[in-house]
């Protein structure tokens, strides 16, 4: 009997720690499945409703395409599709050069945003901390302010009779106004200032988790300040360049209403083709294949990086 009851009252004090148990699985399950919801409504789902326009003819009608599938002829309308806006846009020069020419000026406003920065970064992190926070709040404070008034206030600087040009002729460095609006040179000004904060902050957040004890043992050993930068500051500090780099280079290369507002009309990107082929010329087809291949251009070698780098860590272990 007393054996018996041992083993109920064992019984009963498992069952609450089993149901813990299940219910703590329950939880972790479902905080791994939101972030996977999420990708499934708002990255999968529009991504091959975009894909399927992409395969889909122009048409005079709304929407602007065929075949538009429903749920009753879904595998005869299926049948329709081809691939004829992707052969379409290998055949035409203009789309490649707008591809080539985003990725140069994506490319080339990422490096200048990373050699401004870091230095910015890097002050960031030395400085006492008390005053970070204040640093730090005013690299987001331009985020307060619209992004479309914060780039057409460029214009207003950069333009012949703006105060740039105004400036530089008052204390006599040029004798006539300077060309800089609807150049590439605005372009990147635009591009460096509106995406600063988004290089600086992953910077600073790796900059000030480093042990700088490690660069007091290396100057004490003999190391030269440059030299112990580039050994040991700047490799501890590539996850938050590679971060910055790919926050900075990714909406630049789709990038539409700077090269838009201080762009000229022979500035050649491709968030301007997709715009014109979307509103202007309603190809809605050709404007999803458009969208689709830059999507691929820079998803496809993202994910090769992250594989790259996931194999190296653990080469490393």
């Amino acid at each position: 009997m007393a054996d018996t009851a041992i083993s109920a009252r064992d019984t009963v004090s498992e069952t609450p720690s089993m149901t813990r148990r299940l219910f703590s699985a329950l939880i972790s399950r479902l905080v791994i499945a939101i972030p996977y919801l999420w990708l499934l409504v708002f990255f999968l789902i529009p991504f091959f409703i975009v894909f399927k326009i992409s395969l889909s003819q122009t048409a005079i009608a709304m929407p602007p395409y065929t075949p538009v599938i429903g749920v009753s002829d879904f595998f005869q309308k299926i049948g329709e599709l081809s691939f004829d806006n992707y052969v379409w846009l290998t055949e035409d020069a203009l789309y490649f050069n707008a591809y080539i020419s985003s990725i140069w000026i994506a490319g080339v406003s990422t490096f200048l945003t990373l050699l401004i920065g870091y230095p910015i970064a890097y002050g960031m992190a030395r400085a006492p901390t008390t005053v970070r926070p204040t640093l730090l709040m005013l690299v987001i404070l331009p985020f307060w302010t619209s992004f479309l008034i914060r780039v057409y206030a460029w214009i207003g600087i950069l333009k012949p009779e703006g105060l740039l040009n105004q400036l530089l002729m008052t204390l006599n460095i040029i004798d006539e106004p300077l060309i800089i609006l609807n150049t590439n040179t605005a372009i990147f000004i635009g591009i460096v200032y509106s995406y600063l904060p988004f290089m600086i902050l992953p910077l600073y957040s790796a900059l000030e988790k480093m042990d700088y004890t490690l660069i007091e043992a290396a100057n004490d050993l003999g190391c030269p300040p440059l030299s112990a930068f580039w050994k040991i500051t700047f490799p501890l500090s590539l996850p938050g360049v590679v971060a910055g780099c790919l926050l900075v280079f990714i909406p630049a290369v789709g990038e539409f209403v700077i090269p838009d507002l201080l762009g000229g009309s022979e500035t050649l990107m491709i968030g301007k083709t997709l715009w014109n082929e979307f509103n202007a010329n309603r190809d809605w087809p050709v404007s999803s294949a458009v969208a689709i291949i830059l999507l691929l251009l820079l998803v496809v070698p993202i994910m090769f990086f992250q594989h790259a780098q996931a194999k190296a860590q653990e080469q490393g272990r």
